[in-house]
């Protein structure tokens, strides 16, 4: 078994203790693992291709940084997460605080929600409908505000607790629930009308 198969049946954390103690195939192995994934966030959470690379590269940079840091409380993914989302918290701060983008046009940017995955599916109605429903919940939370996107992204796909949310935000607990209230009513409506015109 040569070193790269190998290095793909090694559990995350040891890949960590690897790639901390030099052995870059180790660190590689990690992007090669989580990319996708942090990519995809990203691009969910920012709604802009460019950016999404940027920062994501950014988050591969800070991991590699802070390797030392990973203590193994949580995953390696979920930790790898938290960076890449905090990366995004940042630069919509900052947005927010430039205001050098129209709304309009952060709305209008156009992204994947996800990495776009086959159909395990061999109806092809099926796949038409599946891939018309994920169409139409990427437009919807794209027409969400930036505050709610994130609040929803981190709250139903990080899976997060409204206090890590808070946290994260630099807002009260009762801010973040009113906030996925929002987006959730919001995301109903834009559905319920997107259902209604097919």
């Amino acid at each position: 078994m040569d070193a790269t198969a190998e290095q793909a049946t090694i559990s995350d954390e040891r890949l960590v203790e690897m790639a901390r103690q030099g052995e870059l195939g180790a660190f590689e192995e990690l992007v090669a693992r989580h990319r996708d994934k942090v990519y995809g966030r990203i691009l969910t959470m920012m709604r802009n291709e460019d950016e999404a690379v940027e920062l994501a590269q950014e988050a591969w940079v800070k991991a590699w940084q802070r390797l030392g840091q990973f203590q193994g409380d949580s995953g390696f993914s979920t930790w790898l997460m938290r960076i890449a989302i905090n990366l995004c918290l940042d630069q919509l701060r900052k947005r927010q605080r430039h205001r050098t983008d129209s709304l309009e046009q952060i709305e209008e940017e156009h992204g994947g929600i996800e990495c776009r995955l086959p159909s395990p599916s061999a109806n092809p109605v099926e796949s038409v409908q599946r891939e018309e429903l994920r169409q139409a919940i990427e437009d919807a939370i794209a027409k969400l505000s930036p505050a709610h996107r994130t609040v929803l992204v981190l709250h139903e796909f990080e899976e997060m607790a409204y206090k890590e949310i808070a946290r994260m935000m630099g807002c009260s607990i009762g801010t973040v629930m009113s906030r996925l209230f929002y987006a959730r009513k919001r995301m109903a409506a834009l559905l319920g009308e997107l259902r209604q015109l097919s």
